[in-house]
């Protein structure tokens, strides 16, 4: 184990984009066990243990740790990992190193949701309190009360209190140290990521109104309230924090069926929207996401030109039906029919006169139908 990052678990292909997970006080990684297996199938997903918690050495932080330096941390984990801008999603203490995160560091976090948390948690006093009770007595008498601050009546989860019995005395009270100092209140209006606030209706630690507030002083920040969800509503909702998430963090399929719609059009994209079914909606998200989404709007090279590559290819692989959609795509994209015929020339030559052959009786049928002029020209 190395002794300087944060223990961490990732999940999801290392291709996706990243998503840091952040905990709250006196939980370790199992907070989020039923929210990032679903999340990392379209991102990658990183989440990470408080100093002193999990298997974070507790080390890492002393008295009169802040936010900030947790921040750090953080920021030490995700270059380790080689990871220069995440989506960032934090729970209570991991909400606030989100806020920071946003405010002091804008460049590195493309998308935040700050799930149960605070601008501020109630002053100092609470909080120097807590550190002093832990520091000479441990954490036995708070690990009793963990279900009444986390969780509505009658519902726990056995390893999450086992995680805050465990944690490490001294490290838990630095990162208590952390909540006393920290008020980013007059700092809010400066986040320019897209901001999204969770609230439990029934949380008593951080209540709706101080997520309201956040919502209130974030520009465009959107706040959603979940009834029957208290302190930690991860592992009480996981399903309505799942919808919450990928809704907010959703931007690279909303991008992606804006560029297939521009390339391949709306009939074909309506085509294949209502031939989807549950079984195929995973691969429909897939293709918006990241061949649409990421691919083909990265801006180094022109939609022309990857037009000419994708018509290339799909010669080379045979694949004629979709050199078809193609071929009216590469149309939309600029190329004239001469361009489209040179193309498939050089086809030839390099995949081969049979495949070149197929494919310009495909592309002749489609520029048919599209003018039966240029079909015949």
């Amino acid at each position: 184990m190395n002794d300087k990052l944060l223990h961490h678990r990732a999940e999801g292909p290392t291709t996706a984009p990243p998503l840091l997970l952040g905990p709250s006080l006196g939980t370790s990684t199992a907070l989020w066990d039923k929210v990032a297996p679903e999340l990392s199938v379209t991102h990658r997903v990183v989440r990470w243990d408080l100093p002193g918690h999990g298997s974070s050495p507790a080390g890492l932080i002393g008295p009169g740790a802040t936010v900030d330096d947790l921040a750090g941390l953080v920021l030490g984990l995700a270059d380790s990992l080689g990871i220069e801008r995440f989506a960032y999603a934090g729970v209570s203490l991991g909400g606030a190193v989100g806020l920071h995160l946003a405010v002091h560091h804008p460049e590195r976090v493309s998308a935040l949701a700050v799930i149960c948390s605070s601008a501020h948690f109630n002053g100092s006093k609470p909080w120097e309190e807590r550190a002093a009770l832990v520091r000479r007595e441990g954490l036995a008498q708070l690990a009793e009360s963990a279900d009444t601050r986390w969780f509505t009546p009658g519902f726990t989860v056995p390893e999450l209190v086992a995680d805050h019995r465990n944690a490490d005395p001294e490290a838990y009270a630095a990162c208590c140290d952390a909540l006393a100092a920290f008020d980013l209140r007059d700092r809010l209006p400066e986040i320019t990521a897209p901001t999204l606030l969770v609230a439990g209706r029934q949380d008593p630690a951080t209540p709706p109104a101080h997520l309201r507030e956040i919502a209130d002083a974030v520009p465009d920040a959107a706040l959603v309230e979940l009834p029957g969800a208290s302190h930690l509503a991860p592992a009480q909702c996981p399903e309505a924090v799942l919808t919450a998430l990928r809704a907010h963090l959703g931007g690279s399929a909303r991008r992606g069926m804006e560029v297939r719609r521009q390339v391949l059009g709306d009939a074909h994209v309506d085509r294949a929207q209502a031939r989807q079914t549950p079984f195929t909606a995973r691969f429909q998200d897939f293709i918006s996401r990241y061949a649409w989404g990421e691919i083909w709007t990265d801006p180094t090279l022109t939609r022309r030109e990857r037009s000419m590559i994708t018509l290339t290819a799909l010669v080379a692989h045979g694949h004629y039906d979709e050199l078809a959609m193609h071929v009216r795509a590469a149309r939309r994209n600029g190329l004239t029919p001469e361009e489209i015929g040179a193309v498939l020339l050089q086809t030839a030559v390099y995949c081969g006169v049979p495949a070149a052959n197929s494919a310009f009786a495909t592309a002749q049928r489609v520029l048919a139908e599209e003018d039966p002029a240029e079909g015949n020209g």
